[in-house]
Order: C-alpha cells, then sequence, then structure tokens
C-alpha cells in the first residue's frame, strides 16, 4: 500500500481528564480578565539570584505563593457551590496545576496538588515543586490517574459529576484554585484563553518587554499577560477586580523572593 505520509499514534490516556474536564467546564459561565503585571524587578531578583548561588527560583512556585496570599485575603474567590444552593469557604488554598515531567524518556504533563500555599513560604512551595518533579509517579494523584483514565468514559464522568456535588471531595481531589502556564514554552507577550472547573483559575501568559514611564524616565520593562478566570455563577465583578489588584501588587512587588534569598 502506498505510503501517503502520515501516521497513526495512541491517544494519550491522561488526555481523557482534558475530554471530561471541557464536558464540565461547558456547564459555568466564565468571565475572563486579561491583565498584565510588572514582572521586571521579581525576575531581577531571581537572576540576581541565580548569579550569585546558582540556583533557580522557580518563577511558577513565586506565583503560586502571590496566588495564595491574594486568595487568603477574599477566600470567597474559592468558594465551592454545593447542589443544596450553599457556598463552601475553605481555609486552605489548594493549588492544582501542571508540571512538565519525564515518563520513559518522554515529557508529559501532570497535575499536583500544592496544599495550603496561603500558609507556606516561597521555599516551602519551591522544595515541593523539584520533590514532586523528582518522584512524581510514586504519589498519590500518580496512581489515582493511572486507573482512572483507564475506565469507561460513562463511569469517568459519573464520578466527576458526583464529586463536583461535593465540595470536601473536590477540594481533596481538585483543589480549590487552578493555575496553568502557557507562556513557560515560547518567548513573548500572549495570552490564554483556558477550559476551567474551579471557582478561579489563572492562567499564565507570555512575557513581553516593552519601554514604560517610571518617576518620569523612560526604561524597559517586563509584562506578564495574566488571565484571571472566575465563575460568575460566584463571584461578582467588583470583589473580583478588587482580587486582581490585590494579587497584582503582590506579584510587581517581589512577595516572597527577599525572604527566600535571606535565608539562603
Amino acid at each position: 500500500m502506498e505510503n501517503i505520509g502520515y501516521e497513526v499514534v495512541p491517544f494519550p490516556k491522561i488526555r481523557r481528564l482534558m475530554v471530561d474536564g471541557g464536558r464540565l467546564a461547558r456547564q459555568k459561565h466564565l468571565i475572563h480578565g486579561l491583565v498584565e503585571m510588572d514582572v521586571t524587578d521579581a525576575r531581577r531578583l531571581i537572576r540576581e539570584h541565580k548569579a550569585k548561588t546558582g540556583e533557580t527560583i522557580s518563577f511558577t512556585a513565586f506565583i503560586i505563593v502571590c496566588l495564595g496570599r491574594a486568595v487568603d485575603m477574599n477566600k470567597h474567590m474559592q468558594a465551592i457551590r454545593t447542589w443544596r444552593e450553599k457556598l463552601v469557604i475553605f481555609e486552605d488554598v489548594d493549588v492544582n496545576t501542571m508540571f512538565e515531567v519525564e515518563v520513559d524518556g518522554h515529557r508529559i504533563i501532570r497535575p499536583h496538588i500544592l496544599r495550603a500555599v496561603n500558609r507556606k513560604s516561597l521555599r516551602e512551595v519551591y522544595e515541593e515543586i523539584r520533590a514532586f518533579q523528582t518522584e512524581h509517579e510514586s504519589g498519590r494523584e500518580a496512581n489515582f490517574i493511572g486507573w482512572f483514565v483507564l475506565l469507561p468514559a460513562f463511569i469517568r464522568r459519573f464520578f466527576l459529576g458526583m464529586l463536583f456535588k461535593n465540595p470536601h471531595w473536590l477540594k481533596d481531589m481538585n483543589g480549590t484554585v487552578s493555575l496553568t502556564s502557557v507562556g513557560m514554552f515560547g518567548n513573548g507577550g500572549g495570552w490564554g484563553i483556558p477550559v476551567s472547573n474551579h471557582t478561579l483559575q489563572i492562567t499564565l501568559g507570555g512575557v513581553a518587554e516593552r519601554p514604560a514611564l517610571v518617576n518620569g524616565q523612560l526604561e524597559n520593562r517586563e509584562y506578564l499577560c495574566v488571565t484571571v478566570t472566575l465563575d460568575h455563577d460566584i463571584v461578582d465583578g467588583a470583589p473580583a477586580a478588587r482580587f486582581i489588584q490585590r494579587l497584582k501588587e503582590l506579584v510587581e512587588s517581589g512577595y516572597g523572593i527577599s525572604e527566600f534569598i535571606e535565608k539562603v
């Protein structure tokens, strides 16, 4: 048979979770805010620390710590709706995020939930991420995902439907807030518009460099493109705007980095 220039490869089983999640996300009424955050000072501190010590501070860990603090100041941002028409507002901020890891010589994406980041330092979050990237195949999440994606689709979706009706189960299995980064694999600015099953999701886009007027002087600054996605059934515009402003202030001030450096 003539080769007409294509190949057939297996559909990755892990992607079944994305398909199921997309179906559930269609039931939410999401709004998206596109925000630019000046990360010039934060990135400068990270570069200086690496030049001095050889240690690379995870930029994702830095954003997660800022996110945990911002949500801690307004926990309604991570409220979860029950089937009884009530809201459950947890004290801990559990951030569900994705990391690229190596499995059998291939780079794949694996989810991980960082628990109670509102009570952790940048150093603690950084060390947890490093540990997960090394030991990702032996954790509870990896074991659960390994067998869950093998179930028939109707069973997986029934289970997820039940999960999303119980806030305590949902927190345990899915976290309270989601963060994803689409800008780590390219250069330049740009936003991502996600599909989300959380009340709050943060999507990190690219970093763009451009001139800006600072204290009357024109200088080059670095701006991170951030998409803030909210379930509008739960969060109104005014508190969302206040949350975004708090998050922006924390990121632009380099929250947590100085403490990280001082303890080296």
